[in-house]
């Protein structure tokens, strides 16, 4: 009993001994990679500050947590513009303004758009890139960033164009170094190749050790530096209280690492590290961080925690003094790949460095091989396709030959994008040389116009042709209720011309007619907006030929809106004819079959909350059915060297001089993969081809619910004048 009595009070004053001298601790200066970034050996993760593993603190009490990591000799800080998302930049913006600015070394991330419930959504394209860039300088409040890092890997974008964007970066001051999180070896190679990289993120910790037999030995090669996030198992070895009782809102308790018999399993683990920290004089929590310390001088972790006496204990891992045997010692403990379970989930793992360069070639027949290599060769040609200028109807208004419908932006098919990013969007087409952009009053409501006319603002207002539209007040779920009197189109056009935030509109199509208001009431009215300066010209959108006809004697229509695509072809009787007798533009919307012929991918999952999800041709047995469309367009387009998407979209631009497609889409990819569609090379035979392979008709179910049938054009005739006056 006596015994047992000393050693107690011999471990109590080893823990008080310690204790005082994590006061005293002094953080060493080291350099971070090899371009002389230098960084305090211990850094900051900001992440739970604003809530993860735990609810957020109160905004005060989190900005005194960093400065008293400042104050205890932390001055590197880590946060992301995910992290929050944004909430977090902004915390750190004003801790920053609290603190001397040139005495942090301030690291941020990008690359992450959102976490949807089945995948991390990643973008690497360089517009993306420096509109994340400049608008977490705007957050932060300052002038730089120090380090840059690339969040996930965009598998799609080769690393090489997102590094190119981030060297610009550098060299126009707003970005020191640059860093990138979750890279596999072949990408970090590839990367550093264009631009050296400081250092690499990722996750590192003592269950968590794959990374040790490939990316640390390439960074030591290269002279990256390494900074591990998660460097205590997820708080794993934080103690036993983080172990034995997790909040239920908790981002670990969704970890396989954290649940069922894995975490019995995982207890053991830590039942030996805490063994071993008695011996050493420490707790669990600082023998593991002190592992991870005692790596290499280039080592920085970055643990991070809303307690200052964690940090206090977090500061004196520093102290605890590890031989060479010790550390084998505390290695051999917990072996590579000894924690039992994944050591994220499902959605996390997709996007890790192991799944970030998949290359599937060797797996496919010769045949698929040449296919790629053409779609390669395609997309090579996508980014030096100039898009030819074409006349829009006979009253000299001229536009791209591929236009951009701005609807998907603020959400309809999918969610909408964050508002960064769909300005971005918008900016990249007209950099690749659309200028013809449409959007309307109803889409959003009104958001959409709002977003264009932000994005307006970055551009040369006299080099973009816009268009918008008015008349549908709103969308019930069993009718389209529409306006088309004269005191409504004044109103609506007003309010648009204020949303956009411009003078006039080049093109303003009445959006579904009013049949209850003679046309030549709408068109009028119109035809004062255009004398005003306030509209150039005036389109119509699912108009019937009548009310076309009836139109185009009160003032020149240079433009009809209508769907077409191969797979909504009734138009090619009536309207198509009528509108080149008259002289009057196509603009087809949806030309891809909303969305169906852009590719398996759409054709296979449509979110529950899709606007498509309702739509007769993408349900039940008319789904299946008209799967046997696309695999027809997906054999032609091999036999082209091309997307199904591509070969879709080539169709409609053949279909004369005057005819202007405006699909729309949330990703750079799509973009260029539309704009490449000019470059795929039909002669009439071809066009031909394909139109006998979907005739008229062809289609299984009709293209749009019931309540948007009945204010189409086949039902949009309007009363006759006269019949007015009589009344």
């Amino acid at each position: 009993m006596l015994t047992q009595n000393i050693g107690k009070r011999i471990e109590e004053k080893l823990k008080h001994n310690r204790i005082a001298e994590e006061q005293r601790v002094q953080i060493p200066r080291v350099k971070l990679g090899s371009q002389g970034f230098k960084v305090s050996q211990l850094g900051f993760g900001c992440m739970g500050l604003t809530g993860i593993y735990y609810a957020p603190v109160p905004e005060e009490f989190r900005i005194s947590i960093f400065k008293y990591a400042f104050d205890n000799g932390i001055t590197f800080f880590d946060t992301s513009d995910v992290y929050g998302p944004h909430a977090n930049e902004v915390l750190i913006g004003k801790a920053l303004k609290q603190l001397p600015r040139e005495k942090v070394q301030l690291a941020t991330k990008f690359g992450i758009v959102n976490f949807e419930s089945t995948q991390v959504v990643v973008n690497g394209t360089p517009e993306y890139v420096r509109s994340c860039c400049e608008a977490s300088l705007k957050r932060l409040g300052v002038g730089y960033i120090d380090l840059y890092y690339q969040h996930r890997i965009d598998t799609t974008v080769p690393i090489e164009d997102t590094m190119e964007e981030l060297k610009k970066l550098v060299k126009e001051g707003k970005i020191k170094y640059i860093g990138l999180s979750e890279a596999s070896p072949d990408t970090l190679r590839r990367a550093h190749a264009v631009h050296p990289i400081t250092a690499i993120q990722m996750e590192w910790s003592l269950w968590t050790r794959e990374i040790e037999e490939e990316i640390i030995p390439l960074c030591r090669e290269l002279g990256i530096g390494i900074v591990p996030y998660s460097p205590l198992g997820r708080g794993f070895f934080g103690g036993k209280a983080v172990i034995e009782s997790l909040p239920a809102n908790s981002f670990q308790v969704s970890n396989p690492r954290f649940q069922g018999d894995n975490l019995e399993k995982n207890k053991i683990l830590y039942g030996k590290v805490e063994k071993l920290a008695e011996k050493h004089g420490c707790t669990s929590a600082q023998l593991a961080l002190a592992w991870i310390l005692n790596q290499a001088d280039n080592v920085v972790p970055i643990p991070g925690t809303t307690k200052t006496k964690n940090l206090d204990a977090n500061i004196g891992s520093l102290s605890v003094k590890l031989t060479r045997e010790d550390i084998k010692e505390i290695s051999d403990m917990i072996p590579v790949n000894a924690a039992a379970g994944d050591r994220v989930s499902d959605s996390l793992i997709r996007c890790s460095w192991k799944s970030c360069n998949l290359q599937l070639e060797h797996q496919l027949g010769s045949k698929k091989i040449e296919v790629k290599q053409r779609r390669r060769s395609r997309m090579a040609e996508e980014q030096i396709i100039q898009i030819p200028r074409v006349q829009l109807g006979s009253q000299g208004f001229e536009v791209s030959k591929l236009g951009f419908g701005c609807m998907g932006l603020t959400g309809i098919y999918n969610a909408p994008v964050p508002e960064e990013l769909g300005i971005s969007i918008i900016k990249y087409a007209f950099n690749r040389g659309i200028t013809f952009f449409d959007t309307s009053d109803v889409y959003g409501p009104h958001t959409n116009e709002v977003l264009v006319g932000k994005a307006l603002k970055q551009l040369p207002r006299d080099k973009v042709q816009l268009a918008t539209k008015f008349g549908v007040v709103k969308i019930e779920n069993t009718q389209v209720v529409v306006n088309g009197t004269p005191e409504y189109v004044r109103s609506c056009c007003e309010a648009s011309l204020k949303r956009l935030g411009v003078d006039y509109i080049d093109l303003y199509y009445q959006h579904r007619i009013d049949t209850t208001v003679p046309i030549e009431d709408t068109m009028e009215e119109l035809k004062k907006l255009v004398k005003e300066g306030k509209i150039k010209y005036i389109g119509l959108s699912e108009a019937s030929p009548n009310t076309i006809r009836r139109a185009h004697a009160v003032h020149p229509i240079t433009a009809i809106q209508m769907e077409w695509s191969l797979w909504t072809r009734e138009i090619e009787e009536e309207i198509i004819p009528l509108c080149r007798e008259l002289g009057i533009g196509i603009v087809p919307y949806s030309p891809l079959g909303r969305g169906f012929f852009g590719g398996k991918g759409v054709v296979e999952s449509i979110p529950a909350n899709s606007f498509l999800a309702s739509n007769p041709r993408l349900i039940g047995d008319n789904f299946e059915k008209n799967k046997i469309l696309y695999c027809n367009v997906g054999t032609l387009a091999e036999k082209h060297g091309c997307t199904p998407a591509q070969l879709a979209l080539a169709w409609v631009l053949n279909q004369g001089a005057g005819v202007v497609p405006i699909p729309g889409t949330t990703k750079i990819k799509n973009l260029d993969t539309n704009i490449g569609s000019l470059g795929v090379k039909l002669t009439e035979e071809d066009v031909q081809e394909i139109s006998d392979m979907i005739p008229i008709n062809a289609a299984a179910g009709e293209r749009i619910v019931e309540s948007f049938i009945t204010c189409s054009w086949k039902f949009a005739d309007t009363p006759a004048k006269e019949s007015t006056i009589l009344s």
